[in-house]
C-alpha cells in the first residue's frame, strides 16, 4: 500500500493522464496550478520513487517517468482510508450524512441509484 500526499495526488493524476512525462513537462502542466518550482517536482518525484509510487526511464535528453500503480488501487485505498477515519468505514453513515446536508444533486443521487442497481444485479 503506497500512501500519496495531496501535492502526489496532482503529479499521479498527470501521469495516469500522459504518461510518459518528463520533470519539466510536469512542471510546466502543474505550473500554473501549484506555483511549483522544477525543484519541488524533483523533490516530489524523487519521493515518489522511492516509495514505488512511480518510475523513469531514461530518454534521449531527459527521464521519462510512468506510475507503478494503477489509479483505481490507488482511489479504491485513500477511500477506504477515508471511509475508516471519518466514518467507521460506514458507507451508509456517509451517504446519510451528505443527504442530510443536502450536499448531493439530482444527477448524483440518479447517479447513485444506477450504481446500487448494477450492484444488485450483479449480486443476485
Amino acid at each position: 500500500m503506497i500512501k500519496l500526499s495531496e501535492a502526489e495526488w496532482k503529479v499521479m493524476n498527470l501521469l495516469w493522464e500522459e504518461a510518459p512525462l518528463t520533470m519539466m513537462q510536469i512542471t510546466n502542466k502543474l505550473k500554473d496550478v501549484t506555483g511549483w518550482t522544477k525543484h519541488t517536482v524533483m523533490t516530489f518525484l524523487r519521493r515518489m520513487e522511492e516509495k514505488g509510487a512511480i518510475h523513469y526511464e531514461e530518454g534521449e535528453r531527459a527521464k521519462q517517468y510512468y506510475p507503478d500503480v494503477e489509479k483505481e488501487e490507488a482511489v479504491l485505498q485513500e477511500t477506504e482510508e477515508f471511509l475508516d477515519k471519518v466514518f467507521g468505514g460506514r458507507m451508509g453513515l456517509m451517504l446519510n450524512t451528505m443527504v442530510e446536508k443536502k450536499a448531493l444533486s439530482k444527477e448524483e443521487i440518479s447517479e447513485l441509484y444506477e450504481i446500487l442497481r448494477k450492484a444488485e444485479e450483479e449480486n443476485l
